[in-house]
């Protein structure tokens, strides 16, 4: 069986979206004849812990593993945190300011001009010594590495500077091209050096793997490496438990980190529209969102006599979401309202569509997340301040689920099963060795 080197920042009891694709990976590649060894860090800075996860690990999988040094203790004292205080998103807010604070905007602009490409990029230069030390004395036959963060595709261009093994680089997210790029304060000679390690990972690397067909078309633009699109996923095993009874309510589901320019407010318009015409409406109505929530979204749910209906909790662990997923009325997406937004293709996209209740998506017309909802016939597609067809949509679908009659039909998600994505993997994979 061929060995094949896994670069992840990501990695139970880490928890989050962004532990998801290599653990799932790693679970199926023996089953097509790749023995998985993960590299990641000993010591993460980690926003949730998700014990559950760790029972999808296989028996005895490899996972070796080095210190990083991580400036987020920095970070902390810098805007008057305490210094063991839990990182969080740079723009995800727990209170709503009128302006930022200076110490905010300033370690903004320290972590994009002084940390390129980011936070991890000192354990860069150890993990290449570390690497190149452990393939001497166990071989693999392949490297992948899995970013954001991108430093860990520097660390797999260094290995294989010095190794020359083939090397598949994973991008879960744009680089250059990702939604906060801009907001980074970077200075003219900072996005030089972020393009330019950008470019050398892509024309370096054997073959390029990115989770939508958008990003896949950018880089198609700027490299000839080739680029296949491995899109994220569901596992058939953790939706085993069918029969999930639908909430009584009506109830909106969203889970994950809520951003600012996620906040998608001709739904709280509508809302509060349809609750004040009626009553039945206002009864039923239940807001369930599992995650952080940014206080500007929190505020216009408040601003439109709302708060009544939401139902808010910071964190369940992954294997209980499915059930919460299942017995909602509506699963909600709401892509980041910004330039490349067609871009942006979540994780959750994936499972919402395992769990078979209609997606009700903000997001551009011909978006990755568009094309994925109407290709597999999984919900409904509402383009930036639809107000009107949204209002119609909201009402026709709480009749039908008055009349017991919501649910979806012709819905064909197998081709997004984490069994068949891996199978797809491990093929790429077999062109290279």
């Amino acid at each position: 069986m061929k060995r094949v080197l896994i670069i992840t920042y990501y990695w139970p009891p880490s928890g989050g979206a962004g532990v998801q694709r290599w653990l799932k990976f790693v679970k199926h590649l023996r089953e097509n004849n790749w023995e998985p060894v993960v590299y990641t860090p000993i010591n993460p800075e980690i926003p949730y812990r998700d014990e559950s996860l760790l029972h999808d690990i296989p028996t005895d999988i490899e996972v070796i593993g080095t210190k990083i040094f991580e400036p987020y203790a920095w970070y902390n004292m810098l805007t008057g945190k305490k210094k063991n205080a839990p990182f969080q998103h740079g723009f995800l807010k727990d209170q709503q300011d009128k302006k930022p604070r200076f110490s905010e905007q300033l370690a903004i602009w320290i972590r994009g001009n002084f940390f390129i490409p980011d936070a991890r990029a000192f354990w860069v230069r150890p993990s290449v010594r570390f690497l190149r030390d452990y393939i001497k004395n166990h071989p693999v036959d392949l490297i992948v590495s899995s970013g954001p963060p991108h430093s860990l595709h520097l660390i797999a261009k260094g290995l294989k500077k010095h190794s020359n093994l083939p090397w598949v680089a994973d991008f879960r997210d744009p680089w250059t091209g990702i939604y906060y790029f801009d907001k980074l304060k970077l200075t003219a000679l900072a996005k030089k050096i972020h393009h330019r390690l950008e470019q050398q990972c892509l024309d370096t690397a054997d073959h390029i793997i990115t989770v939508g067909q958008t990003m896949k078309n950018d880089f198609a633009r700027r490299t000839t490496t080739p680029i296949t699109v491995v899109t994220n996923g569901f596992d058939e095993e953790d939706f085993a438990e069918k029969g999930h009874s639908p909430s009584e309510k009506f109830s909106i589901f969203y889970s994950g980190m809520f951003l600012p320019d996620q906040n998608p407010t001709e739904l709280w318009k509508v809302l509060q529209e349809i609750v004040n015409e009626s009553t039945a409406f206002e009864q039923q109505l239940e807001l369930r969102f599992i995650g952080r929530c940014d206080a500007k979204i929190l505020q216009d749910i408040s601003d439109h006599d709302l708060n009544k209906h939401l139902v808010l909790e910071d964190y369940v662990p992954h294997a209980a979401l499915p059930a919460l997923q299942q017995a909602a009325s509506l699963l909600l997406l709401s892509i980041n309202r910004i330039e490349n937004a067609s871009y942006i293709l979540t994780g959750k996209v994936f499972e919402y569509l395992a769990a078979a209740r209609p997606v009700l998506a903000f997001c551009p017309d011909n978006s990755d997340v568009a094309n994925i909802i109407n290709e597999t016939r999984s919900g409904y597609t509402i383009a930036f301040g639809q107000r009107t067809r949204l209002k119609a949509l909201l009402l026709e679908l709480f009749m039908q689920q008055q009349n017991n009659q919501l649910r979806l039909t012709g819905q064909d998600v197998s081709a997004y099963s984490r069994k068949a994505l891996t199978k797809q993997m491990a093929n790429i994979f077999n062109l290279h060795t």
